[in-house]
């Protein structure tokens, strides 16, 4: 947690870099916003030589980051990639390496499985990163799904924030077909674009000795209240196996109901920090135990 020293010092943060750390400690500053979230994406994207040399679909893909804070990218992993990640899985299933937790999530296999590690680290991915954020990535943590998580919406800058906010992209593969009935994702296009939902939006602050008294469902009633106020369209990702869908920090997402029980629904996310950026949990007021990779 040591990096954070210099990060504090560059933001007058007056904090010792072990000390809880939340939005709160930001309120007196300007968030810098990243260069798609101040200009247009169609436009400034195609001024970059390493967007240029990208296949065209790719780039067509990706030119509406802006306007709606994802991109989608189909075919990304041939099936013969596809069903070396999930042996992959098995086999950390089968020798116990997996660290599951109870709603059938496998967190970190990164750490655990040099294979995956390297498809999150893979160069043509973390260019295509690297040019949506408009600065350069990190690989920080992988979730693996066996089931579909039916999570009500949320932000995921709520659970990885970062000062500057919007410091952060997350990547999910379908390890295999999803239907409706096996609980797809859902996702609200340019949601993005509305204001961070942090502690004190929903009365939640806490101090430097006690967290805020509030659930985890209070904070995803107040998202939900969001959506109703500003009208958001509801689309759900019906993915390919190997199909890619990459968000923004506040995209508003979330999981469909399993409609089917007796069915899967394979899948890797990657969460991606961008360098240079105090990272921290919001909720718990932790600053980011970030391991090398």
């Amino acid at each position: 947690m040591a990096y954070n020293t210099e990060l504090y010092r560059k933001y007058d943060i007056n904090k010792k870099y072990y000390s809880p750390v939340s939005s709160e400690d930001f309120k007196h500053l300007e968030s810098p916003k990243n260069i798609h979230d101040r200009l247009d994406s169609a436009i400034e994207l195609p001024k970059r030589q390493s967007f240029n040399a990208l296949d065209e679909s790719t780039k067509t893909a990706m030119l509406s980051w802006s306007k709606d804070g994802y991109v989608i990218l189909r075919n990304y992993f041939s099936e013969e990639e596809v069903t070396d990640i999930n042996q992959e899985v098995d086999k950390l299933i089968t020798t116990k390496k997996a660290d599951w937790k109870e709603d059938s999530r496998i967190m970190f296999a990164i750490h655990k499985s040099k294979k995956l590690r390297e498809i999150g680290s893979d160069p043509k991915l973390i260019n295509i990163l690297n040019l949506l954020l408009g600065r350069n990535v990190d690989l920080f943590q992988s979730i693996n799904f066996i089931n579909a998580s039916q999570q009500r919406s949320h932000s995921d800058s709520v659970h990885m924030s970062t000062f500057p906010y919007g410091n952060i992209l997350a990547v999910w593969i379908a390890l295999e077909d999803i239907t409706p009935e096996n609980g797809p994702l859902h996702y609200y296009p340019g949601s993005h674009k509305l204001p961070y939902i942090v502690n004190s939006d929903y009365d939640n602050v806490g101090t430097k000795y006690k967290l805020g008294d509030k659930t985890y469902g209070d904070y995803e009633d107040r998202i939900q209240e969001e959506i109703e106020k500003h009208k958001l369209e509801k689309q759900t990702f019906l993915a390919k196996k190997g199909d890619l869908l990459i968000w923004h920090a506040n995209l508003l997402h979330g999981g469909e109901p399993l409609i089917d029980k007796t069915k899967t629904r394979k899948s890797m996310v990657f969460h991606y920090y961008a360098q240079d950026v105090i990272c921290f949990h919001e909720i718990t007021q932790r600053p980011t135990l970030k391991k090398k990779i």
